[in-house]
């Protein structure tokens, strides 16, 4: 009875079909950039001074420059490690008082300017940027300044609340309507922030984004390995990872040539809604189809498949997979995730791994970005780091497997942060070469984690598997930025200490997991339990058969393994 990668070797395994849905779901990854690290750009907060119309108007009796003005009326910086006065002070002064003269105004009240009194900033700020951001038409300055970390913890929080209702809707529902409907849903919300009247509103269309749009990105993601056979499983998975960090170098320009957050916003929201043409564009995945029994559907689009890729259907293409009547249909659940032994140790090494990820990623880009320079050029460049890592993760996984790339990356990232501890602050390109080096580290992981989480659950609780562990992930987006600026307070090296520490155990975690290079992805709770059993079982069957059959079956004993395993099931 053959099975979908058997047909898929008849009718193509990626062929004109495969490329045409790969582009268009990769899409979804692209698009997915600008929601998860588009607070750079949204929420940048530039040097700003504390808005006083009195001094407005004797720099303009006097026809002071701007230098002259700030360095007459603005407070200079305070104690190393406290907020900087001359962005969130003022002197109480009365600018209109005729006492004041034009040149160094103050003298004549005190003979010291730290005597003078400072007060709040009454009238608002004044920012020095010809754009604008939700930080400077809202104010999130100074003791408001939280709120724009609260603005980032919202999405993260959707994607959290999101990880599990929507993982439910892909496996329960199919990965299309899936794709679809959260897609609709973040578009709208995408444009509801860009006209949001006011900050808390603006909080509920981020947060109901967040909700949905990781669905999106996931659902987007197990649809692409789950229309090629095992051959271009990883080759796909990693492009389309690839094309997030394609969205990151393209909202960098996006961000540059439309410095107003609103227009930014609208600029990367209205195109999704393009994204609905996979209704036409993108079929069901056969493989859920034929795991909630639906038989004749997935024989259609196996169907269809090989028209498009101009290849004859097989002959036995009608015994797909069990007739209706005769299985029980399987849907996705919960306990399933932990109902076996190695099912439950996956699940905790993957949330783990996940959690890690999300901590080390975007805590050293908080690092990268704490160093200042040019925002632009920063964020393009931290984006190009990501595509040698995509590199290095495709000439090593089929030649060393899923494993060890994973772990040594691990193992690389934390030792990276380890090392930034120790480098001067006077070598900076030391510290940023360190930093790129722990960001291409995990990186790979990030990608290595996805693919890992992918191969290891059954097909009916796949996207639910990976929806579940990646919600640590977003927990970990949640805490990372006050971990990271807490921690500051008490020691600048102690963030990086802790950085070092997660990595180096998510390295020796990841070696307890088995490797599913070459392995097909399992159908049922028991092709995934045995696994680990079926890996290391695999090598000395491969050397019998080696040596028994002809030169042409060696390229695939994996295969021909599986089939074998699948004809007793």
């Amino acid at each position: 009875m053959p099975t979908v990668d058997d047909v898929l070797e008849q009718v193509g395994e990626f062929g004109w079909f495969q490329k045409q849905a790969f582009l268009t779901l990769c899409l979804l990854s692209a698009a997915f950039a600008p929601i998860y690290v588009g607070i750079v750009f949204l929420g940048f907060t530039p040097d700003h001074r504390c808005l006083s119309p009195g001094v407005a108007e004797l720099s303009l009796r006097c026809g002071w420059s701007l230098a002259e003005e700030l360095n007459f009326t603005v407070p200079g910086p305070g104690m190393e490690g406290e907020a900087f006065p001359h962005q969130c002070c003022s002197y109480q002064v009365d600018w209109n008082q005729s006492a004041l003269g034009c040149v160094d105004p103050l003298a004549s009240l005190a003979s010291n300017r730290s005597h003078l009194p400072l007060g709040p900033c009454v009238h608002g700020w004044v920012y020095d940027t010809p754009g604008s951001s939700i930080v400077t038409e809202f104010n999130l300055v100074c003791e408001n300044s939280w709120q724009v970390d609260l603005f980032q913890s919202c999405v993260n929080m959707g994607f959290f609340l999101g990880s599990l209702g929507v993982g439910y809707v892909a496996d329960r529902f199919g990965r299309k309507l899936c794709v679809l409907a959260t897609t609709l849903i973040s578009a709208i919300s995408g444009v509801l922030m860009a006209i949001a009247p006011d900050y808390t509103s603006l909080l509920l269309f981020r947060l109901l984004q967040g909700l949905v749009s990781k669905g999106s990105w996931t659902a987007g993601y197990t649809l692409t390995t789950e229309f090629v056979s095992l051959g271009y499983r990883r080759a796909v998975a990693i492009l389309y990872q690839m094309a997030f960090t394609a969205g990151l170098v393209l909202l960098c320009g996006v961000a540059y040539a439309i410095p107003h957050w609103r227009g930014l916003q609208l600029a990367v929201s209205v195109p999704t809604f393009l994204f609905l043409f996979h209704y036409w564009c993108v079929p069901e995945s056969p493989r859920w189809l034929l795991s909630q029994k639906r038989n004749s559907q997935a024989i259609k689009i196996m169907d269809h498949i090989a028209q498009k890729n101009g290849k004859l259907p097989p002959a036995n293409l009608k015994m797909l997979s069990l007739e209706e009547d005769i299985t029980e249909k399987l849907s996705p659940s919960f306990a399933d995730l932990v109902r076996t032994p190695h099912l439950r140790k996956h699940t905790c090494i993957l949330m783990y791994l996940w959690f890690t990820s999300s901590v080390l990623y975007q805590g050293l880009i908080m690092h990268v970005g704490a160093t200042g320079g040019n925002l632009y050029l920063d964020f393009f460049y931290s984006a190009l780091v990501e595509f040698p890592a995509a590199l290095i993760i495709i000439l090593t996984i089929d030649r060393v497997g899923r494993l060890y790339p994973l772990a040594v990356s691990n193992l690389v990232a934390g030792a990276a942060c380890f090392a930034m501890v120790f480098i001067s602050h006077d070598l900076h390109w030391l510290s940023m070469v360190a930093a790129c080096v722990g960001r291409m580290g995990i990186t790979i992981v990030f990608q290595m984690v996805c693919l890992v989480n992918a191969e290891l659950y059954p097909t009916f609780i796949r996207n639910l598997g990976v929806m579940v562990c990646s919600s640590l992930c977003d927990l970990g987006g949640i805490i990372t930025p006050f971990l990271v600026f807490r921690l500051v307070e008490v020691w600048q090296g102690l963030p990086l200490i802790l950085f070092a520490v997660l990595s180096l155990v998510a390295g020796g975690l990841t070696l307890l997991l088995p490797d599913t290079k070459g392995v097909a992805l399992p159908e049922t709770i028991e092709d995934a339990e045995n696994l680990q059993s079926s890996y290391r079982k695999v090598k000395p069957k491969e050397k019998k058969i080696y040596l028994q059959v002809q030169t042409s079956e060696v390229k695939t004993p994996e295969r021909g393994t599986s089939q074998g395993a699948e004809g007793q099931r």
